[in-house]
């Protein structure tokens, strides 16, 4: 008779991070906008909004990365696996094909030039060392995507209230 070792029970929890980002312009003042929520059993027991802005001249795929950064630093448990969700082809591409030749290559791309926002990439690439396994998944912007259409207007709202504070400064 042999003995079956059996894998460990897969967890049941999950965060899923939803994230747009959004620049006035491009280049321009920008915000981003992401939604965090905790899944266990395939159900939602825990839901937060964030956002962030910078006025200084940015661009959208700053503000993408910054979406993905701000959601992921929040996250209390390292443990537990998450889906990143982004209307960014630029992010998801970057963390699911790209990065590992960008880092082999010196961060430099194919054609030897250097990779843009690389000090995001750099920060990112860190921080999902630290956390529990990422899937990146891309979704379609601005096709009525209930949570991707919610951090739209997280990172919008974020943008017109700053413009109103440095305006009124």
């Amino acid at each position: 008779m042999t003995t079956e070792v059996l894998p460990p029970v897969q967890d049941t929890r999950r965060y899923i991070v939803h994230t747009d980002g959004a620049c006035r312009n491009n280049p321009g003042p920008g915000g981003w906008g992401a939604v965090l929520q905790l899944e266990e059993e395939g159900e939602i027991i825990k839901e937060k909004d964030l956002s962030g802005t910078t006025i200084s001249e940015t661009t959208n795929n700053r503000m993408e990365l910054s979406a993905v950064l701000g959601g992921l630093r929040r996250l209390k448990d390292k443990t537990i696996p998450i889906t990143v969700r982004s209307d960014s082809k630029y992010v998801v591409n970057g963390m699911s094909t790209w990065l590992e030749g960008w880092k082999r290559n010196g961060w430099r791309k194919a054609d030897k030039t250097t990779v843009l926002n690389m000090d995001l990439w750099q920060e990112l690439d860190q921080l999902q060392e630290t956390l529990g396994p990422i899937s990146w998944v891309w979704v379609k912007g601005h096709s009525g995507d209930p949570m991707n259409d919610r951090c739209d207007r997280l990172a919008n709202v974020a943008i017109d209230n700053a413009l109103k504070r440095s305006n009124a400064a």
